[in-house]
């Protein structure tokens, strides 16, 4: 009855109503405003040659010289697959260890130690990506690094690690991992908590074991998280974290190869002063590889089970 009266209600009456709750509303829906929307008319420099005299909509049309610019310059295809196959590497890695982490700290039988625990999972995630650069050098650097001190003492040839591009897809790899696992275990610990407890009790009375209860009891009940946050990352694969890859490797040439992203090298165009319009132009074009991945992640989760999409 109540619903349906509300039905009723025309559209300026229901302003009237909930005033309260829309004026508190308003503060974030501004930001959201200014900070989210509004930046997008400026994707119309991507089609133009900017400059300050004309400004955004004054300046000359270019068409698709900007795009034509970043893809017959020779690092759209690598900059693409690296920032892909990095995020496509933090989905997989991070996602594992925070679930690993989480039904290790819910199965923890000390109160104090499992809150210990988590502090310290969590703790890294709180640090700055400056100051973990920094921790970086001080473990890998070729003349006082820790790594190769203890390589030195133990009779081995140190490793130029800031040399070597090899290396560094497994650095990079770790130290997200180091860093932003603690929230994620936060997360999926909270979702395992949900978890009806009778399932595991009567479980446990049937005769099944820890692992028994984790793999039919735990795992399934956690499935949807593991699903809605697996999607939202995948609409950022095609974005790479500036300030992980350019606090670990800066401006250092002899490891773009290998690490440099789709982020990183709009930035170093940005810094040197070059057209506007074709950094916009990768914004742009990397914003629509994202829409397209996360379209294509939620058709295909829509496919085996409408219940776990997004949308």
């Amino acid at each position: 009855m109540k619903a349906e009266k509300n039905k009723k209600l025309g559209f300026f009456h229901k302003l009237y109503r909930y005033r309260t709750l829309l004026l508190m509303l308003l503060p974030s829906a501004a930001l959201l405003f200014v900070f989210c929307y509004l930046p997008i008319g400026g994707l119309v420099m991507a089609f133009k040659r900017f400059n300050y005299r004309d400004g955004i909509f004054g300046s000359p049309w270019v068409g698709l010289d900007n795009f034509q610019f970043f893809f017959t310059s020779g690092k759209a295809l690598s900059v693409t697959r690296n920032t892909a196959l990095y995020n496509l590497a933090f989905i997989l890695v991070n996602t594992a260890l925070e679930i690993l982490f989480a039904i290790i700290l819910s199965e923890m039988a000390g109160k104090w130690l499992k809150k210990i625990t988590q502090s310290v999972i969590f703790l890294p995630y709180f640090i700055s990506w400056v100051i973990v650069g920094s921790i970086a050098y001080s473990l890998l650097s070729y003349e006082s690094g820790t790594l190769n001190g203890v390589l030195r003492s133990l009779g081995m040839d140190p490793v130029n690690f800031y040399g070597e591009s090899g290396w560094w897809p497994f650095i990079i790899v770790a130290f997200s991992a180091w860093k932003g696992v603690g929230y994620g275990v936060v997360v999926y610990l909270a979702s395992i908590l949900g978890v009806d407890g009778a399932l595991h009790e009567a479980a446990a009375i049937d005769g099944a074991n820890i692992f028994q209860r984790i793999r039919y009891i735990t795992l399934p009940g956690i499935l949807p998280t593991v699903i809605t946050m697996t999607l939202l990352a995948l609409g950022k694969i095609f974005r790479g974290n500036l300030d992980l890859f350019y606090q670990l490797v800066g401006q250092n040439g002899a490891l773009f190869d290998k690490t440099d992203v789709i982020d990183t090298y709009v930035f170093r165009m940005t810094i040197a002063a070059t057209d506007v319009g074709q950094t916009v132009a990768i914004g742009f074009y990397q914003s629509v590889l994202c829409f397209i991945t996360i379209i294509i992640a939620n058709w295909i989760v829509k496919k085996k089970d409408e219940n776990y999409s997004l949308f």
